[in-house]
C-alpha cells in the first residue's frame, strides 16, 4: 500500500497492510520544539537548520522532512499561513499580541507562552463585541502558496494530505473573554457568550472558506480543533454544550463538509465519551487525540461503542507511558492501542496530543519502530 492508501482503507474502515503513524501532519500531533532538538540530536540528525514553528503558543514544530521518513510517517500537514497585515505585535522579549488582541508571555524556563491579558474580559456589553477589532478573514498572506504546496504534495508523494483549518470558536473566544469569564457567561451570560462566539465563527468561517476553495479538492482529511474535555469530564456540562454550543459547531462542520468531501478530523482533549454521540451527529468523522489517561477514554469501549461512526487518531499515552515507561512499556502501549483499536481498520497512531519535553527519544523511537512492526495480523 501506498502511504495515501493505507490512511484512506484505515479512514474507511478497511483493514491496512500496517497501522498508519502520524507525527506533525497537525498543530495537535506533533512534538514541542526542545524535545524536537533533542530528538535530532538522539537520530543524528542535522541541528542547525532554522526551526518552523506550527504553533508560537504552544511551541510545536513543522517536523523537517528527514524526520518523518525516518519514521516512516503517512501523512502530511498544511494549513493557511500567517497574515500580511494584522499578525503578532511583538510587545517586547518573549511577549506579543495575536492578532484577535490577545496577550501571551513565556516565563523564564517555560517551554510555552502562556494566557496573561484577555481583551474582552471584566465586564461586557453587545456593542464591546459587535465593535470589536476582528482579523481580516481574507487578508492573502493566509493562502499564500498554500495550493502550490498540495499541489507539489498530490503530484509527487504518495501522502495522505491534511488540512488543519482556524478553530471554530471555543479555544478563541475563552482566550478573549478569559477563562474565568467564560466559565461565568456559559451559565449567567450565555446570550452574551453566544454572541461572541457568533461574531468569531463569521470570522473563522471565512477563513476556512478562503482555505477551503483553494485546496479543498486535493486534500484527505480536514482537521480542527475546539477542546471540549479535561481530566475528568467535559469542561460544561453535556446540557450547556447541547444549549450552547453544539448548533455553533454544528454550522462550522456543514460548512466544512459542504465544501470539500475530505474526511473531517475533530481534535478534543481530556475526557469527551459524554459528548461523542454529540459529535458524530454533526459531522465528526475522526476523533483526536483520544486522551487515554482521561475518565472514561477507554479504548476497548470505544472502539466497540463507536468504532463503525467515528476512526481513532492519537491514544498512545503522552501522560504516563511515554514520559516514565521503559522500552517494553512503549512496546505494550503500542500493542495494545492497536489491538483495541485498528481491528476492521479506523485507527491513525499517534502521540496523545504533542510529544512533550519530558519524553525520552528512545521512547519516541521504540514508539514508531513498534508501530511499524505490528502487523495486520497482531491486531488481536
Amino acid at each position: 500500500m501506498t502511504h495515501r492508501e493505507r490512511v484512506l482503507a484505515a479512514l474507511n474502515h478497511q483493514e491496512v497492510d500496517r497501522v498508519p503513524v502520524d507525527l506533525g501532519a497537525t498543530r495537535d500531533s506533533s512534538i514541542v520544539k526542545e524535545e524536537y532538538l533533542r530528538l535530532k540530536e538522539y537520530l543524528g540528525i542535522n541541528g542547525n537548520r532554522p526551526i518552523r514553528l506550527l504553533n508560537r503558543m504552544m511551541q510545536v514544530v513543522e517536523a523537517e522532512e528527514e524526520v518523518l521518513e525516518y519514521f516512516d510517517v503517512d501523512l502530511r500537514g498544511v494549513g493557511p499561513g500567517p497574515p500580511e497585515k494584522g499578525g503578532d505585535k511583538e510587545l517586547g522579549e518573549n511577549r506579543y499580541q495575536d492578532e484577535w488582541g490577545v496577550v501571551r508571555v513565556k516565563p523564564p524556563g517555560s517551554f510555552y507562552y502562556d494566557l496573561v491579558d484577555s481583551p474582552l474580559s471584566g465586564p461586557l456589553a453587545s456593542s464591546d463585541i459587535m465593535n470589536y477589532g476582528w482579523p481580516d478573514p481574507h487578508d492573502p498572506g493566509r493562502i499564500k502558496g498554500l495550493r502550490e504546496k498540495v499541489e507539489r504534495l498530490r503530484g509527487s508523494t504518495d501522502y495522505a494530505i491534511v488540512l488543519s483549518l482556524p478553530s471554530p470558536f471555543v479555544h478563541i473566544s475563552q482566550y478573549i473573554r478569559g477563562f474565568e469569564d467564560w466559565f461565568i457567561d456559559s451559565v449567567a451570560n450565555p446570550r452574551l457568550l453566544g454572541m461572541l462566539c457568533d461574531a468569531i465563527l463569521d470570522v473563522t468561517l471565512a477563513m476556512c472558506g478562503d482555505a477551503l476553495e483553494e485546496v479543498g479538492e486535493l486534500v484527505d482529511i480536514v482537521f480542527c480543533a475546539d477542546d471540549l474535555g479535561m481530566q475528568n469530564g467535559p469542561i460544561v456540562s453535556p446540557e450547556i454544550y447541547r444549549r450552547l454550543f453544539k448548533m455553533r459547531h454544528k454550522r462550522y462542520l456543514q460548512f466544512v463538509h459542504d465544501h470539500t468531501s475530505a474526511k473531517l478530523a475533530f481534535h478534543t482533549c481530556g475526557s469527551v465519551w459524554d459528548l461523542l454521540d454529540d459529535l458524530i451527529e454533526i459531522g465528526v468523522e475522526i476523533l483526536n487525540p483520544i486522551q487515554v489517561a482521561a475518565a472514561k477514554m477507554d479504548t476497548i469501549q470505544l472502539k466497540k461503542r463507536y468504532g463503525k461512526h467515528l476512526s481513532f487518531w492519537g491514544a498512545i499515552d503522552t501522560q504516563h507511558i511515554l514520559p516514565h515507561g521503559t522500552k517494553e512499556d512503549v512496546e505494550r502501549e503500542v500493542k495494545r492501542r492497536i489491538g483495541h483499536l485498528a481491528r476492521g481498520g479506523g485507527y491513525i497512531l499517534s502521540a496523545v496530543h504533542n510529544i512533550q519535553p519530558d519524553v525520552p527519544p528512545s521512547n519516541i523511537v521504540t514508539m514508531y519502530e513498534w508501530a511499524r512492526s505490528c502487523s495486520v495480523s497482531t491486531k488481536s
